[in-house]
């Protein structure tokens, strides 16, 4: 239940459109229902602006395809990150009307169009092709959370003139996205060109030395560029999530 969808059923509980027995049914599930093996938070959205998102990792997909009956039942959308393309398969036969995105890895329940909130585009860079899934999440994480998105792929340091040529859409953005791997430089060479937040996100790609994102994420958080936010290794969602918040002040 959101803002909108709350502050009509009190206006029709007071003008006498919907009796107080009506109005403790639609509130029965409220602020979370228990499923046994998991708690909705039907209260989310009037606490952050937008409904729980679900993380498909380790969950087996007909606990998701429960998940996803009870909260069709609330009008809600539903975003669910890091889902393998098996689990996304059986979920799809059972529910045929959500959205598949395979380049992120999740899987979207558009319900009802959101309204955009963003004050203007937050623009996704990644240092390499290797970058992709980790930057889709985070792209579509910031779409479905109603902000129009950009992206610019592949524009490392190994060839910083192709990220130059990018610049007028660089200091364009409100927001930026910037993720890599490897030695995670490109981040601090963003920031260093716009005067926009940057959200860095280090990505497992790499080498031994790289250490499974290690190394990026402590060069991001060692940056000397002002204004570098770093979220936690292949953290697509908690960017995407961030850009879209500051996108809205």
């Amino acid at each position: 239940m959101d803002k909108g969808a709350l502050k009509k059923m009190l206006q029709d509980l007071h003008k006498g459109r919907l009796s107080v027995e009506e109005a403790m049914e639609m509130l029965r599930a409220f602020p979370f229902q228990d499923m046994g093996f998991a708690k909705i938070d039907t209260h989310r959205h009037l606490r952050k602006g937008f409904p729980e998102v679900v993380l498909a990792q380790e969950k087996e997909a007909e606990q998701i395809i429960r998940i996803l009956d009870q909260v069709k039942k609330t009008g809600n959308n539903v975003l669910i990150t890091r889902v393998e393309p098996r689990k996304a398969q059986a979920i799809l036969r059972r529910h045929p009307d959500v959205r598949h995105h395979p380049a992120s890895r999740t899987l979207y329940l558009h319900v009802k169009d959101l309204e955009d909130r963003g004050k203007g585009t937050i623009l996704v860079v990644t240092a390499g092709t290797s970058d992709i899934p980790v930057a889709e999440e985070a792209a579509i994480t910031a779409e479905v959370m109603g902000n129009r998105v950009e992206r610019i792929f592949d524009v490392g340091v190994a060839g910083l003139h192709r990220l130059l040529a990018y610049h007028d859409r660089l200091t364009a953005a409100r927001v930026l996205v910037v993720v890599a791997g490897m030695e995670g430089a490109l981040p601090s060479v963003v920031s260093g060109l716009v005067d926009r937040p940057v959200v860095a996100v280090p990505t497992s790609v790499g080498y031994g030395a790289s250490f499974g994102g290690i190394t990026a994420l402590l060069a991001m958080l060692n940056s000397c560029a002002s204004g570098v936010t770093v979220v936690n290794i292949d953290n697509g969602f908690g960017a995407g999530y961030a850009a879209s918040l500051m996108n809205r002040l």
